[in-house]
């Protein structure tokens, strides 16, 4: 069969043996064989595309096995020399975040020349007795009284709910060699560390090697101290949408040049005589049927932009897709589908491609709601992928990252899409002028990643992609803005 990508870890640099923290949640379904195919590659470039990158080895497996063997531990050898080692566990129904800040004092000094580059891992205890890492701190720069940021984690993934599972925290010396140097361990629970700053959350961090070698002169190699915990409540995006949330969405069409004339076989907009849908149309069926269950009325505003509209034939880059500005809703998945199909017939592709009036237009919907949590706005681009407003998109997106609002862009064609890659902010916080975006809120997906053999598209593990980051979009608005849930009336 064909497999489709569920998702990547982050990158370790300069490491033969890496630990990654990046988990995923996988529905586990005890009456089917779930295999799963785990690839390893070393990242050359910011480039998305695994082909542009060396291929270090793979294996494949099943949920079941992974499952069964984690009291003695799950390990599998790579195709290309290697092993790797996999942890799985049921997830808790524990719904709370913890916020954590620690400090560091008089660390031992690892480097020649300078103090020490001190950054920590949290790993937690496994059921095979060995550890996996949760959390991976900043690096703080030639210092050995380091002051970390303050840490959000949600406390299943910290501890998986148990407050009393054993947690090492491992304190090290950034190298740029990726040797990094252990400065120090020592072991906790959330239990204790709920106690709260004081003397019983300052831990003596001990090198055993050096404990070792120095015997009864040895005290510790510096200490880390608890300085902030708090634990507070986590609702889930369910609990927004059963308190009365609306979820509002909009389409935004590319009618661009670059797509193809409609009337080609070979173009994206194709209309094909024997009703196959093209990809645009694919796109709006597989995302519009899942999310317009969350919208009561299911009335769409739906645009089109980069196209000669009538009747003057001026170009424009944010249109109704009914032509008619007093009807701009369609209703339910047909209406945009009939609607789309009129645009088609009535403009002419042109360009630009300029994604941020779309962008902003439903920015000002969004702007109303910044203190009422009741709506939630989604915009769907769908694209071709040849951006020509990068700059003016990315402020766009920036601004509109403290709105209810969340942007999903699905690239159609075989165009080269890294420029989508920096707006999904995925390898880092998206900026424009000097300023972050307050959150991520893009989501970007390749359509062609989703094509099954017999060129039919998988539009359920599509829609999937698409909507996964959405519910935890939502609840980072909402905490960000002190909003909770709204009793069900």
């Amino acid at each position: 069969g064909d497999w489709v990508e569920y998702g990547r870890t982050e990158k370790i640099e300069d490491s033969h043996n890496p630990k990654w923290e990046t988990k995923f949640v996988i529905d586990y379904r005890f009456e089917e064989r779930q295999i799963l195919k785990l690839a390893i590659y070393d990242i050359d470039s910011n480039n998305a595309r695994l082909d542009d990158h060396d291929f270090l080895g793979q294996a494949e497996f099943s949920l079941g096995e992974v499952m069964a063997q984690q009291s003695k531990g799950f390990v599998r050898n790579l195709c290309k020399g290697g092993k790797v080692f996999v942890h799985a566990e049921e997830l808790s129904s524990n719904k709370e975040t913890v916020q954590i800040k620690f400090e560091g004092q008089d660390l031992d000094k690892k480097d020649l020349f300078g103090k020490s580059d001190p950054f920590f891992e949290i790993s937690r205890a496994n059921e095979s007795n060995d550890y996996s890492v949760v959390y991976r701190s900043e690096v703080i720069k030639n210092t050995l009284d380091p002051k970390w940021k303050t840490i959000s984690l949600e406390v299943r993934v910290l501890c998986n709910g148990d407050y009393d599972r054993s947690l090492r925290f491992d304190v090290f010396d950034k190298d740029g060699d990726g040797s990094h140097d252990l400065i120090g361990s020592f072991q906790t629970n959330l239990r204790r560390l709920i106690k709260g700053p004081g003397s019983e959350n300052i831990y003596d961090c001990i090198n055993e090697k050096k404990r070792q070698k120095k015997g009864s002169k040895y005290k510790n190699s510096g200490s880390l101290l608890l300085k902030h915990i708090q634990i507070e409540p986590n609702p889930s995006f369910l609990e927004f949408i059963q308190g009365g949330l609306q979820v509002n969405f909009t389409v935004a069409i590319d009618f661009t040049g670059s797509n193809g004339r409609p009337t080609d076989p070979n173009s994206l907009h194709y209309r094909d005589p024997t009703g196959r849908p093209n990809q645009y149309v694919t796109a709006i069926q597989a995302v519009g049927e899942i999310i317009q269950d969350y919208d009561s009325d299911k009335q769409f505003p739906c645009l089109g932009f980069g196209a000669r509209i009538p009747p003057s034939g001026e170009v424009s880059h944010e249109f109704f897709l009914t032509l008619d500005s007093s009807k701009p809703f369609c209703s339910g998945i047909e209406g945009i589908l009939s609607s789309y199909y009129t645009s088609l017939n009535n403009v002419q592709l042109y360009g630009p491609t300029n994604f941020s009036p779309v962008i902003n237009h439903v920015a000002k919907f969004a702007q109303v709601y910044q203190t009422d949590p009741s709506n939630y706005f989604v915009l769907l681009i769908i694209t071709d992928g040849i951006i020509t407003d990068f700059e003016e998109t990315k402020n766009a997106l920036v601004n509109a990252s403290s709105l209810p609002m969340s942007v999903i862009i699905v690239g159609v064609g075989n165009e080269d899409f890294s420029a989508m890659e920096i707006l999904d902010g995925d390898n880092g916080r998206l900026q424009s002028n000097g300023q972050l975006a307050k959150r991520d809120i893009v989501q970007f997906v390749e359509l062609r990643k989703f094509v099954q053999s017999g060129q039919g598209w998988n539009k359920a593990l599509l829609a999937k992609a698409v909507l996964a980051e959405i519910p935890s979009q939502v609840c980072s608005w909402m905490k960000s803005n002190g909003f909770n849930p709204r009793p069900r009336t």
